[in-house]
């Protein structure tokens, strides 16, 4: 029986998990991307067995259909919107996933919006080049507002960073209550566009549905200050990314600090490469050592659990 691990651009996977337990399992790991199906197709082959890291690349009915031997499908986490869990059910292929953690998400997020109050990256890039000794005017995170759209376990825990630098903590989502938000120690804002008026900072913590795919488009970022730093460790679907770039190259908000993007990997020719006021990362996130042993460990559990006919931990 044959196991292929997709998309371990790492090359991590088979060192941070014992894959030797799974007697007659012959395990393989794919480093590079594969964005063309019949490139995929090929590198799965007769596999019965795949294991996928997030949303990095899609099985919609089309390649599950050309997998006739694929019988389990382990994804990294409980979540997995680029997986047709449902025609994979209809082939008989068990979808099932892993814990993840998320704490990774949280200290990401603060990554992106501390070098961006900083200007770290310039400045950095400044001091390795022998350029300019200090060229710009860090922003103080003390005393200023923090807007969190999302209030869920990521969401939490970054209000709590926020409250030890001593900011001033605003949040808003569709279902979020009151109650929830004095439980988080912030202020519930009445509205989407309240929010973001009030932030020197926002970041956005929502899961991405149809309800909220596209939530912040022209008016919501017009919305925003002029001096305010979007971040967003979500999803990029939360955020029209046409009006993102009109809005950052107009100079109607600060800046952006992006780890999720509409395609990935984003094309080089992507405009979000190039300006400089994004402080981008390649979907880091979720990206930690800690994580990914929880991960692969778990993703052995699983299968060693399906040739067993035991219960795995299956996606709905």
């Amino acid at each position: 029986m044959r196991c292929v691990i997709l998309d371990d651009y790492q090359g991590a996977a088979l060192a941070l998990a014992d894959w030797s337990g799974l007697e007659g399992v012959e395990v393989s790991a794919v480093r590079e991307h594969l964005d063309d199906e019949d490139a995929l197709v090929a590198a799965v082959g007769a596999a019965e067995i795949l294991v996928v890291m997030r949303e990095r690349t899609p099985l919609p009915a089309s390649v599950l259909a050309r997998l006739p031997r694929l019988r389990l499908v382990v994804t990294s986490g409980m979540r997995n919107a680029s997986i047709d869990v449902a025609a994979a059910g209809e082939r008989g292929v068990v979808v099932c996933g892993t814990a993840s953690r998320p704490t990774p998400p949280v200290e990401l997020t603060w990554a992106l919006l501390l070098g961006l109050a900083r200007h770290v990256v310039p400045e950095a890039t400044a001091l390795r080049a022998g350029g300019p000794w200090q060229s710009t005017l860090g922003r103080d995170l003390a005393g200023s507002t923090l807007t969190l759209v999302g209030l869920g376990k990521i969401g939490t825990r970054v209000a709590a960073v926020a409250r030890a630098f001593g900011m001033d903590v605003v949040a808003w989502s569709p279902h979020l209550t009151a109650e929830r938000a004095d439980a988080a120690g912030v202020r519930l804002a009445p509205s989407l566009v309240a929010a973001l008026a009030e932030g020197d900072f926002v970041s956005l913590h929502l899961v991405l549905s149809d309800s909220t795919r596209g939530l912040l488009g022209p008016d919501e970022l017009a919305a925003m200050r002029d001096t305010a730093y979007l971040v967003n460790t979500s999803r990029a679907g939360l955020v029209d990314t046409a009006a993102l770039v009109a809005a950052l190259e107009a100079g109607r908000i600060a800046g952006a600090g992006l780890d999720v993007y509409d395609v990935e990997p984003l094309p080089a020719s992507d405009r979000l490469r190039s300006l400089p006021t994004v402080l981008g990362t390649p979907h880091l996130g979720y990206v930690t050592e800690g994580n990914y042993r929880t991960y692969f460990t778990e993703a052995v559990e699983d299968i060693a659990a399906w040739l067993a006919g035991e219960p795995v931990r299956l996606l709905t």
